[in-house]
């Protein structure tokens, strides 16, 4: 068949992976960060030494809704780019990242392992670069979308850095005081 979809499809094909890719997204950070325990009310959180440049904790669930609202348009751009040379690794380094997005809450506030999470946070670094990089292939206009993500993701880790700097032994501290129980999935 050589039929070429019309715009009118194509636009169809694109919004219902919208309504799949971001509610699940942002259900997925949203049961990530619940499942964790994370936020300003975390009690080993709240003891941690916090760099001036740490923002509001208002700001945060702000930003990362926004954020997974972006990584879900863009992922559904290229999920509806059937044919497309690359669309498969494109998706699948994109997954990566996601996966590294989602441990991290578990790795910071549920294990309470800074180093840990600040290596997972260079993970996400390098696999949403990567996913920019691949989705620009396929979608520039997808990996616009990420480039805001790109930025948050890239202070993030520059937060993940100065608290890890400015708590070096809070790992030990978080598992005496949780009389080492660790949260793991």
């Amino acid at each position: 068949m050589t039929e070429i979809a019309s715009s009118r499809q194509l636009m169809a094909g694109l919004l219902r992976w919208v309504i799949v890719f971001v509610p699940a997204m942002l259900l997925l950070g949203f049961v990530s960060a619940s499942a964790s325990g994370s936020g300003p009310d975390n009690p080993w959180f709240a003891a941690l030494v916090k760099p001036s440049l740490y923002p509001s904790p208002a700001t945060f669930p702000v930003v990362w809704s926004v954020a997974y609202v972006l990584m879900g348009v863009a992922l559904s751009m290229i999920a509806s780019a059937r044919g497309s040379h690359g669309r498969g690794l494109a998706i699948g380094i994109f997954a990566l990242h996601l996966l590294a997005n989602f441990a991290w809450s578990v790795i910071f506030f549920g294990q309470h392992n800074i180093a840990l999470a600040m290596g997972d946070v260079v993970v996400m670094d390098i696999t949403l670069a990567a996913s920019i990089f691949l989705f620009a292939r396929l979608r520039p206009v997808a990996a616009w979308l990420l480039a805001p993500v790109m930025a948050w993701v890239l202070f993030a880790t520059l937060l993940n850095w100065q608290v890890l700097s400015l708590n070096p032994d809070a790992h030990e501290a978080g598992q005496a005081a949780a009389g080492s129980v660790h949260v793991t999935f």
